[in-house]
């Protein structure tokens, strides 16, 4: 029998036999539907993770000096946190020794911010983060203006009351109205509004656009920090290689200011993306890792079921079997034949599982954030899956089939 035969014999059994076939089909399609979804997902969060969550709330190719770090993955004990919250503040004289001395390029930004009321015109919008830095921050942020301009270095070193809104915080308080050159009130201050920056989103339905950003030594720093010290000192570098480089840098030259002696540890942090990112990385790899054994569950109770039916089929047609032996059907062509119908019916689950994977992946894209992404290598894997569960599973029942004897399959009836 040509294959092009046993294959539509499968095809055309699987269309008369639907529920028979379904029960066949429905292991090898959950497993491979399980694949598809599971790996689309992880990696659209992957992608989520890093342009979302690391580059919009770090910065590309950015670190921070810190007091202690903001994102943590591991297990941080009561004591090593009340560590943490004994170690000094960086400060000013900190932030300039390591940018005047760092040999590598980089632009840096000092940072504060708070949750403040904003005011407009008798309106207020409340819990708005109201963030105070220096103007290189807007090019470390990579943000972009809807209208209106950042403000200027000049602006900046003067502590000038000039304002650069979020989106959400535009729309909210301005609504129809143009709010470049409006005044708004912060801490009982007017602050001239003179750009507004482009939409940013969101990140797990945490606003990314109701801030007000402000320079760094405008009066509304007295509620936002101390005087004299910083939340953060941002530095960016133009490449990762470069970034590398100028974080051991600030690290020696944090330890030369704080005189710390050999062996000691930091009493301060340096946070990049990639640290950030470290939590979900832990669960990806977890995920990524578990994925096989939970596939191979599926596979495995799917393989065994298409075993199941195909012995089945192999008894309800040991008359075919045994005419076809009768008119000269060798052992190998009745094996080629039930292996191939095996093969058949468990590609089929397959294609219908992934199928059913890219749709869950693409349903996921439409109703979440997350940029789910199917990923051609796991379509691959769920093709080879499916053809090898039937070539596998169907070897038992063909191997039965093709050694019966042709006399007493005629008589089996």
């Amino acid at each position: 029998m040509m294959l092009r035969d046993a294959v539509g014999m499968a095809l055309e059994t699987i269309r008369v036999q639907k529920l028979k076939s379904f029960f066949s089909l429905i292991g090898v399609l959950i497993g491979v539907t399980f694949l598809i979804a599971v790996v689309s997902i992880v990696q659209g969060m992957n992608v989520y993770m890093e342009d979302k969550f690391a580059n919009k709330l770090i910065g590309l190719n950015t670190f921070q000096l810190r007091r202690m770090p903001n994102f943590n993955s591991g297990n941080v004990t009561d004591d090593m946190w009340r560590a943490w919250q004994r170690r000094p503040r960086i400060n000013y004289a900190e932030a300039a020794y390591v940018e005047a001395h760092i040999q590598t390029p980089a632009i840096f930004s000092r940072f504060c911010d708070q949750r403040l009321p904003v005011i407009w015109n008798g309106k207020t919008a409340k819990d708005v983060n109201v963030t105070t830095v220096d103007a290189p921050y807007f090019k470390i942020k990579d943000y972009d203006l809807d209208e209106g301009r950042i403000f200027t270095p000049q602006e900046g070193r003067a502590g000038m009351a000039v304002a650069v809104v979020g989106w959400e915080l535009a729309d909210k308080l301005f609504k129809e109205v143009d709010p470049i050159g409006k005044d708004v009130t912060i801490e009982g201050l007017p602050y001239r509004v003179v750009g507004k920056v482009t939409k940013q989103g969101s990140l797990f339905g945490i606003s990314l656009d109701k801030f007000v950003i402000v320079p760094f030594e405008a009066p509304v720093h007295r509620a936002a920090c101390r005087l004299g010290f910083m939340d953060e000192l941002h530095i960016q570098t133009a490449n990762p290689t470069a970034m590398q480089a100028a974080l051991g840098e600030t690290e020696e030259l944090m330890r030369i200011e704080r005189r710390l002696k050999p062996g000691q540890e930091d009493n301060f942090a340096m946070q990049t993306a990639e640290g950030a990112l470290e939590g979900w990385k832990k669960i990806s790899r977890f995920l990524m890792l578990a994925l096989p054994l939970l596939v191979s569950i599926s596979v495995v109770v799917g393989g065994i079921v298409i075993m199941n039916i195909m012995l089945m089929a192999v008894a309800e047609r040991t008359v075919e079997i045994g005419i076809r032996k009768a008119l000269g059907a060798r052992r190998r062509d009745i094996l080629a034949q039930f292996v191939v119908e095996s093969a058949t019916i468990s590609t089929v689950g397959a294609g219908v599982g992934i199928a059913t994977g890219i749709g869950l992946a693409f349903l996921v894209r439409a109703v979440t954030p997350l940029p789910a992404a199917v990923a051609p290598w796991s379509v691959a894997v769920g093709v080879i899956l499916g053809v090898s569960v039937g070539l596998f599973f169907g070897i038992y029942p063909a191997s039965r089939a093709a050694k019966l004897d042709p006399i007493a399959a005629l008589r089996a009836e």
